[in-house]
């Protein structure tokens, strides 16, 4: 490995975030996966958890707009609802799921500094109600359109983009966060890829 790549890899996992994740409940298209991935890889996530009750399990993630960012990322995978929440309840403090309701709050009144999981749902089912039984609460990205949505990437990459934003203003980017074997596990998988 060059004095170049070696740096690069340094630089990237000085900036993961172990505290935020991004949870997908039954995401239909594959690209979409893949193109969350990615906001996932340029905001510094490490781990991200997808969730398939009802559809099959799959290996290809829609490389093309990923830019093979699953290969950059710790991807865990559950066909239980139950065992993801429990693994995702070890890991983070509060997780919010991205539903329309009355109770929801808007993004941007949301503190994204804690230790958050943030579940995105299904392109036209949305977070199923089961899901949204471990949530400590969920929110919603204000719109003024007629249509009263997003794609489930975009959402995820506005809401990402706003942790980021958070956190940069916090100084979470400035201290290293991965640490001991989960650090030298990445270091060792990641040097494959170079």
């Amino acid at each position: 490995m060059t004095p170049n790549r070696r740096n690069k890899l340094t630089k990237v996992l000085n900036k993961r975030q172990t505290d935020l994740t991004v949870v997908m409940e039954n995401i239909h298209d594959p690209h979409n996966i893949a193109a969350v991935m990615r906001s996932c890889d340029a905001i510094g996530l490490q781990d991200i958890y997808i969730l398939n009750t009802i559809l099959p399990t799959r290996k290809n993630w829609g490389i093309r707009s990923s830019s093979s960012a699953n290969k950059w990322l710790t991807i865990h995978t559950f066909d239980n609802t139950e065992e993801c929440f429990k693994t995702v309840k070890e890991r983070y403090q509060k997780i919010y799921t991205t539903q329309l309701s009355d109770e929801a709050k808007e993004l941007f009144n949301m503190d994204l500094t804690e230790s958050i999981a943030l579940v995105f749902g299904n392109e036209k089912r949305g977070v199923s109600d089961e899901a949204c039984q471990y949530a400590n609460g969920n929110f919603i990205i204000p719109q003024v359109g007629m249509i009263s949505s997003l794609n489930i990437s975009v959402a995820c990459a506005v809401t990402l983009y706003e942790a980021y934003r958070q956190k940069s203003l916090m100084g979470h980017y400035e201290q290293p966060k991965l640490k001991g074997e989960k650090l030298q596990q990445i270091q060792k998988d990641w040097k494959m890829h170079f």
